[in-house]
């Protein structure tokens, strides 16, 4: 069994200042009952909050592992992005929140072969059009570790695939998948030429016409990373996304304010507001056991970017300090109307501690 039970306090010495940086407070998705609440509210930034994140079974059946409950599922090879990981992806700015926020799912884990697995996932939803079901076959082929994946993502059924393979003295990996959204099922961007129109379903925001016919929206990474022997040892990483559910200009209000957009990038399905983003991540171990990184996050459209200097300090086994600081650069925001992807990213700092049990 696996349960787990989230305690969290936070101050802002602005409140919502930090919005973009912290864990996000949204639902998660695929819970049948979200099991989270506020403790304490005081408005002033002052905020206690706890949550059931795990909840499950695990069982094995001869060579099969079947896990039934709330638990965390992750697939895909980015390290800031993913094109596959379709249940509750991280978004590139959210502060490590430790794990993987638990949905309510059904997991099956086969081995097919030696070198190939079968993983199987149904996950629910309050509602039956809330809810995923996916396969994934995991293995290798000589130095290639891949992924093939396919499935429904709640109104969507997606065809995936991931890779990655030693190349001299480092590696590269990638992610691709195709998600065929249903006639009717508004897709940003896919239809702006019709904006303005009359016919169509009637819907919130701008009066914009439903697809008439099924969107393939792409979604894509491809990155390198690469180890050099410097004392305790420094890495790079670097990663390029595209993401189809994007909007093509982050200065267009109208469409950041559409409710499909806010619930679409509310569940993970944008990850970023715009279609192209570039990470460039530097770690290094200082003193065998402080990892430092220096991370910078931007939009190769508009040019702005967040530098993220980062530390971790183990203490023990039990005791973790972290600290993280957001420094964007950029054309600001206007009248609270972006002018750039990043440019109106708070410059914030925030020092986490976690103890463990």
């Amino acid at each position: 069994m696996d349960v787990a039970y989230e305690l969290r306090a936070r101050v802002e010495s602005d409140a919502g200042g930090g919005a973009l940086v912290l864990p996000s407070t949204l639902p998660a998705p695929y819970r049948i009952e979200q099991l989270d609440a506020d403790v304490v509210d005081a408005g002033d930034g002052l905020t206690l909050r706890h949550e059931l994140d795990r909840a499950s079974v695990n069982m094995a059946f001869g060579s099969a592992d079947v896990t039934v409950g709330r638990q965390a599922v992750g697939w895909g090879r980015g390290l800031y992005f993913s094109a596959v990981d379709i249940f509750s992806p991280f978004s590139p700015l959210e502060s490590d929140r430790e794990w993987r926020r638990g949905i309510d799912a059904v997991r099956l884990r086969l081995p097919i072969t030696a070198l190939w697995t079968l993983d199987a996932v149904g996950a629910f939803g309050e509602k039956s059009e809330d809810s995923s079901f996916a396969a994934r076959a995991h293995g290798y082929v000589g130095d290639v570790d891949g992924e093939l994946l396919f499935g429904s993502r709640r109104e969507a059924v997606f065809y995936a695939a991931t890779a990655s393979m030693p190349l001299f003295d480092g590696e590269i990996h990638g992610e691709a998948a195709v998600f065929i959204e249903p006639e009717g099922v508004y897709v940003m961007g896919h239809d702006a030429d019709a904006r303005g129109g009359t016919s169509g379903a009637a819907r919130d925001g701008p009066a914009w016409d439903s697809p008439s016919e099924s969107d393939a929206v792409l979604k894509a990474l491809v990155g390198a990373s690469r180890s050099f022997d410097l004392m305790a040892g420094l890495y790079i990483v670097a990663e390029y996304h595209y993401s189809g559910y994007g909007v093509e200009d982050v200065t267009d209000m109208e469409a950041l304010t559409d409710s499909a957009f806010i619930d679409r990038f509310a569940n993970g399905d944008t990850q970023i507001l715009g279609r192209h983003a570039i990470a460039v991540q530097a770690s290094y171990g200082f003193a065998g056991t402080t990892p430092i990184s220096l991370t910078w996050l931007g939009s190769p459209v508009d040019g702005s970017g967040v530098v993220i200097p980062a530390v971790n300090w183990s203490f023990s086994d039990s005791v973790t300090l972290s600290a993280q600081a957001y420094f964007a650069h950029g054309a600001r925001s206007v009248d609270g109307e972006l002018r750039s992807e990043y440019g109106a990213t708070p410059s914030s700092v925030l020092a986490q501690i976690s103890f463990y049990y």
